[in-house]
């Protein structure tokens, strides 16, 4: 599929979330496109027939926060979040997948906090009954539930991914730097490319490494 890694074909976690999370992407995808369809109009309707569509902007920081948090699943999943690792490749082999497992943890950690605190949130709303301070007066439930929903599934992507890395940690470490280490240059060549790639199998290396070791 254009747009994705190779090893983000390979990774068989990756696979199944991808076919899981597509129909949530072309949802927000759609939503999107009415967003900015409706913009258009309330442009347009302002400079040149001098009527408005009320709530377009409001509903548009609403789209904005909730597409935004379901973003970070899809960009994890397609390994589009940024790494530093001008240190990482310095490594051995077993000290890269230790760092790649930690790096995965941390994320899966941070995002069940913002998960729990999310919820903390919505609860607050509820409890209190709270409506924005515009003229629609929507109930924040309402938007921040769509919100809560982003960080629940990143929570959920990012432990998922988590668990798969502790397990090929103790099984098979180089599989584990190939799915869940930075993108290296060559995929991202092979990437923008659009070439079909067939999954890497870093054993022959791994068996070089621990040659020379």
């Amino acid at each position: 599929m254009s747009g994705q890694t190779p090893s983000t074909l390979a990774n068989p976690v990756a696979r199944w979330l991808e076919r899981s999370f597509r129909w949530l992407l072309y949802a927000a995808g759609w939503w999107l496109m009415v967003i900015v369809v409706l913009t258009c109009v309330e442009i347009l309707g302002r400079k040149l027939f001098g009527f408005s569509l009320q709530g377009v902007d409001e509903v548009g920081g609403y789209t904005l926060s909730v597409t935004a948090s379901l973003a970070l699943s899809w960009a994890l999943i397609q390994r589009g979040h940024t790494r530093v690792d001008f240190l990482l490749s310095r490594f051995s082999p077993n000290a890269q997948a230790l760092c790649n497992a930690a790096a995965v943890t941390t994320l899966a950690l941070m995002a069940s906090y913002a998960a729990l605190r999310g919820v903390t949130v919505l609860a607050e709303s509820l409890e209190f009954k709270s409506r924005s301070t515009t003229p629609l007066q929507t109930p924040l439930w309402i938007p921040q539930s769509g919100w809560l929903l982003g960080w629940m599934i990143f929570a959920a992507t990012s432990i998922t991914f988590a668990v798969h890395a502790w397990i090929l940690f103790i099984r098979d470490r180089a599989r584990l730097n190939c799915y869940y280490g930075p993108v290296t240059v060559e995929e991202e060549i092979e990437t923008e490319l659009g070439r079909s790639v067939v999954e890497p199998d870093p054993r022959p290396s791994v068996s070089a490494e621990q040659t020379r070791a």
